[in-house]
């Protein structure tokens, strides 16, 4: 049963035809309760009337009462055009109560014809919403949908709000402010906007889409509550449908997003949310919790305002708590655990993307380094205890040798991404190699274990395994023969593929890597545009667990997902986590010279944990570990459906 529902008196606002300034529409309600009243601010739209010798239906913004929420009257008009900067209009109230004093911020029309330059945000302050006793603009850049959290964070006030609403793509982002007056202050939003990357919550999965704060946050015990517009389609030519999603941020770190919706709460519906000045809308604008229950304000077809409510434990329970549930890799306290190091040429600018392997009763990191010619090499670290390093080499122990990976021009080249497997007395070697002219290929090297664990770096001679002119990297060999065949990982395109192969010297001679795509993106989810393989697969009871990354369509963030295929036929996908296991949260993995990047190389089971090494923001290294235990409950196919 869906744990919201929409009210039967909906709409519960509508136009009055008695008053000019509202006769047309009142939608996008905003709602703050406090004591035992509903205070509801919302967009009304006029009848047509000469603003400044044009002839429009004028949007001002109107306050209506209610005891309980849903049967509101005593309604007046409260926010009125009175500057320059709003002189076409002001819309879309959210209004927040903290500490003595009503924050409404609003959509302020500066120009006509309505154009990016002239849609900006304003705030109006009132003690006691009878009087509004100051004004301010607030962003100098074109932005809607501010609303401010109602306590501040860390001693901070803090706000969300969208940018780019009408120069796409819009970025829903969080603003926090020392003082009031910095709500306001134009120095402030012209250091802010120039980071504004920086402040984006990622919550668009397509670059087709919209999204748009809706309703001011509210907080829960599981964290803030962010309600917003998820537009899907929105610059395509059909499809389009607004829908109303839902994120929660960390209560201590509102920059956070710890569950998201990948999918709508509610789409429009119903009659009055089908027909009516703009059909098929639906927007949200407000949310309360009254106790249990959650009620959430929208505004239908740009004509009424309406109300959905439920359960809050129910709706958290079908749409967000799955993720806080879900297996998660936990970052090392220590991170990063490797940093360029100021005394090596080699590796001065940059270690990263470590593979790893367990031998001789330690764990062997063999890492890219990166000097400040962007030349890639191998070094070598060592860990007793999969945390502390307790053994660095200050000479790489790979360097690029053959041809195909030496630099032909300026930029990135040599060796990269290295993934170790070991099957019976040999360590075979896969990573790309790269010129810095010609697509990055797969090259394969192998070394006795026993000259790896002496320092003796006795490598075979690396041959290209994948065919001239294509795009392919992060690839592996499986750490056993299944079916007495050789089975390799590789990405070409966007899509993990997996090659069967029986003899490694036909490979680079007779033949090329191929085979078969074994997994490929998922539509609207945060690895939608293209997945390549993490650490080589790792054997388990149930499976072979397969760590990947990921990164959407509407954003650049390399993550981390986690697959299980079949033990006898990895062809076959048994499970696929529906959320990221690791994400950039932390600053050394969103800033970096690559920003917003987990990437993990290697992966090796101590005990009944995974532990699991990734580069990040390509500059650092780090180490986050799980149980293997709880990433296989995620994948069982009794505890989800197959994908593949």
């Amino acid at each position: 049963m869906p744990s919201l529902r929409r009210s039967s008196e909906n709409p519960i606002l509508l136009p009055n035809k008695e008053n000019a300034w509202e006769s047309e529409a009142v939608f996008n309600g905003s709602v703050v309760k406090v004591g035992r009243t509903y205070h509801m601010l919302y967009r009304a739209t006029s009848l047509p009337m000469d603003v400044a010798g044009t002839t429009l239906e004028l949007s001002t913004i109107g306050h209506a009462k209610s005891k309980d929420g849903v049967h509101f009257g005593e309604r007046k008009q409260l926010i009125v055009p009175e500057h320059e900067w709003e002189k076409y209009g002001c819309e879309d109230p959210r209004i927040t109560k903290l500490d003595d004093t009503y924050y409404i911020f609003y959509t302020a029309l500066s120009t006509y014809p309505f154009g990016a330059d002239g849609i900006k945000v304003a705030v109006a302050k009132t003690k006691d919403l009878k009087k509004i006793d100051e004004k301010h603009l607030v962003t100098p850049f074109n932005a809607k949908a501010m609303a401010l959290f109602p306590e501040k964070i860390n001693g901070k006030y803090a706000a969300v709000l969208t940018a780019h609403t009408d120069r796409p793509p819009s970025k829903i982002a969080l603003a926090l402010f020392d003082r009031e007056e910095d709500i306001w202050s134009e120095d402030y939003w012209r250091a802010w906007y120039a980071a504004l990357d920086v402040h984006t919550l990622p919550l668009q999965r397509t670059g087709n889409d919209q999204v748009e704060v809706g309703a001011p946050p509210v907080k829960t015990k599981y964290g803030w509550l962010i309600i917003y517009s998820y537009i899907k389609n929105y610059f395509a030519a059909s499809g389009r449908v607004f829908g109303v999603e839902a994120a929660l941020l960390d209560l201590k770190d509102s920059s956070k997003i710890i569950a998201h919706t990948y999918k709508p709460i509610f789409v429009p519906e119903d009659e009055y949310e089908e027909y009516g000045r703009i059909p098929h809308i639906v927007f949200p604008s407000g949310a309360v919790i009254e106790g249990k229950k959650l009620h959430i304000y929208y505004g239908a077809t740009d004509t009424t305002c309406c109300v959905i409510s439920g359960k809050l434990d129910d709706f958290m329970e079908e749409f967000l708590l799955s993720q806080l549930a879900a297996a998660r890799l936990v970052r090392y306290d220590g991170n990063p655990i490797l940093y360029p190091h100021p005394g090596h040429a080699w590796e001065l600018k940059a270690v990263f993307n470590p593979a790893a392997i367990y031998e001789g009763g330690k764990i062997h990191i063999l890492y890219r380094a990166m000097s400040e010619d962007d030349t890639s090499t191998f070094g070598y670290a060592a860990s007793a205890d999969g945390m502390r390093i307790v053994e660095r080499l200050s000479e790489p122990v790979y360097v690029p040798r053959e041809e195909f990976e030496k630099k032909l021009q300026s930029g990135n080249s040599g060796c990269e991404d290295p993934r170790l497997t070991r099957i019976g007395d040999t360590i075979y070697m896969c990573y790309t190699a790269f010129d810095g002219r010609n697509p990055p290929r797969v090259a394969l090297t192998s070394i006795a274990v026993e000259d790896f664990l002496a320092h003796r770096w006795h490598w075979a001679k690396p041959v290209l395994i994948s065919p001239p002119g294509i795009d392919d990297k992060d690839a592996c060999l499986f750490p056993k023969k299944i079916n007495d065949t050789f089975v390799f990982v590789h990405r070409i395109g966007s899509s993990i593929w997996l090659d069967f192969v029986e003899n490694l010297t036909d490979l680079g001679k007779t033949r090329w890597l191929g085979g078969q795509i074994v997994m490929k993106p998922r539509p609207d989810s945060w690895d939608s545009r293209k997945i390549g393989l993490a650490s080589p697969p790792v054997e388990t009871a149930k499976g072979w667990l397969m760590l990947y990354h990921g990164v959407s369509e509407s954003s650049q963030k390399y993550r981390a997902g986690v697959a299980l295929l079949d033990i006898n036929d990895p062809m076959k996908v048994l499970g696929r986590a529906d959320h990221p296991i690791l994400e950039p949260n932390m600053p050394y993995e969103r800033e970096g010279i690559v920003p917003k990047v987990v990437f993990p190389c290697g992966a090796v089971i101590l005990g009944s944990q995974l532990y699991v090494y990734y580069g990040a923001a390509d500059k650092v290294i780090g180490l986050a570990t799980a149980s293997l235990e709880t990433l296989l409950r995620d994948l069982l196919p009794s505890k989800r459906d197959k994908v593949g």
